[in-house]
């Protein structure tokens, strides 16, 4: 059975899998273990002694898909639990319990659901039979899923099945598809029924549906809020990215599903509010000293910026200073003075330098450091003169005490005899003794 930490599908209880994307148990916040869960404020407060449970549970089935639940039989559930619940056609279904108690009546009031009208009952808590069967429905849905593609590949047919959820008995599976218009499959289902030998169901869903079930990562780096928490999908106008003042580029504003990004309208009431303030149709104010464009508006700090033509320099002015200036130009008056408000100065922070040397072994390691590099570089750069040759150190010592015969260089013909060796091997390399240089060929190759 799952357990009541987190609804992963019985991966953290024993006798379950591991949920999907982590081995943590139900202590992470990924999709796999926390998907569209509810934390439930409610269910540390003191109620009444008369009181009485409410008795309609909220259970979550694959994917985004929520229904409630009357507990007839007054069960006691947990968050978390796997329950046999009654599906909308034949059979059961079992699904994963998402809300209990008085969380559930918000619910209901959120989704505009009376309660009276709930009828669908929870049969009783999942068995180990209940959760093998479920468990080999479950594994079903890939093969499933790619053989109908293949079946409707075949027939031609402009669609595309996204994603299969069996029943829990294994008798029905439902089939979502995204296509463009109205697809005719009724050859499609008779195929699909003589391969799997089950009841099908097919259910057409929008492209932001489709990336609800799939998951996936945004531009942001979090996973999609359509696949964690969203539950309800609202509209989206390019209007929020007006307001915004963002770029109308459609591939930085379009999500994982190819509309625009949910996440638009998360802000968009802070600048609904915020724009209340803003002056309209004011691009430009009149002057003695001329007409003064606008360059900027900054509508949280209810700043808008104005420059004259010829000028680089850009004067502030408060919004509560353009609107006088507007109305005093609707009246034909030109000011002498803007007002331009006197930004506070930007204090530069000056680079902080951190102090190393009482790091230990630090001081240590940096002599080190010095004495290998000093040791790498060895005499490089230090060439010693021609016919001069290092000595072995007995010879060098007893040359040094006096006892040593005279060097091969001192002798009257050492630095010739140096001399026509070099000028061999240079001749040799060039290819003929003492002959012209090869084209292509340097001194020293």
């Amino acid at each position: 059975m799952g357990c009541s930490g987190c609804s992963s599908g019985g991966g953290c209880g024993t006798g379950g899998t591991p949920p999907a994307g982590c081995e943590n148990h139900g202590t992470c916040g990924t999709s796999g273990c926390n998907k569209l869960n509810v934390y439930d404020w409610l269910a540390d407060m003191d109620m009444p002694a008369n009181y009485k449970p409410f008795d309609i549970v909220e259970v979550r089935f694959k994917g985004s898909r929520k229904e409630f639940y009357v507990n007839h039989e007054n069960l006691y559930l947990e968050m978390g639990e796997m329950v046999v619940v009654e599906p909308n056609t034949g059979g059961y279904d079992i699904g994963h319990v998402s809300i209990t108690g008085e969380l559930v009546r918000l619910q209901l009031k959120k989704s505009k659901v009376a309660p009276e009208s709930v009828t669908k009952k929870i049969y009783r808590k999942v068995t180990d039979a209940d959760i093998k069967k479920w468990q080999a429905a479950k594994d079903l849905e890939w093969e499933t899923m790619h053989r109908a593609r293949k079946l409707a590949l075949d027939l031609g047919l402009s669609m595309k099945i996204s994603d299969v959820d069996y029943q829990g008995d294994k008798t029905k599976a439902t089939f979502y598809y995204t296509a463009d218009g109205r697809v005719d499959f009724r050859e499609l289902i008779k195929r699909m029924a003589e391969a799997f030998r089950i009841r099908i169901e097919m259910r057409q869903i929008g492209m932001r549906q489709e990336a609800s079930r799939l998951g996936g990562i945004g531009s942001c780096g979090r996973e999609l809020c359509c696949s964690t928490w969203l539950t309800d999908f609202k509209t989206v106008s390019t209007s929020a990215a007006r307001y915004q003042n963002l770029s109308l580029n459609t591939l930085k504003l379009a999500g994982q599903c190819g509309k625009l990004k949910c996440c638009l309208n998360y802000e968009l009431d802070s600048y609904m509010d915020a724009l209340k303030d803003i002056p309209n149709n004011i691009e430009r104010i009149e002057t003695q000293r001329g007409t003064a464009f606008l360059q900027k508006t900054d509508i949280f700090k209810k700043l808008m910026w104005f420059s004259y033509p010829g000028e680089e320099s850009w004067i502030p002015l408060t919004t509560d200073r353009v609107k006088e200036i507007n109305q005093l130009n609707k009246e034909g008056i030109k000011p002498e003075e803007i007002g331009a408000v006197e930004l506070e100065e930007v204090v530069e922070e000056k680079p902080v330098s951190y102090d190393y040397e009482n790091v230990v072994g630090q001081d240590s390691l940096t002599r080190l450091d010095d004495r290998n590099r000093k040791k790498r570089r060895g005499n490089k750069g230090k060439r010693k003169p021609d016919g001069i040759r290092p000595e072995p150190k007995a010879e060098g010592k007893a040359r040094a005490a006096g006892q040593g015969g005279p060097r091969k260089s001192d002798a009257p013909d050492a630095e010739a005899k140096q001399k026509s060796k070099r000028r061999f091997r240079g001749n040799n390399r060039r290819g003929k003794p003492g002959g012209p240089q090869q084209p292509g060929a340097t001194p020293n190759q």
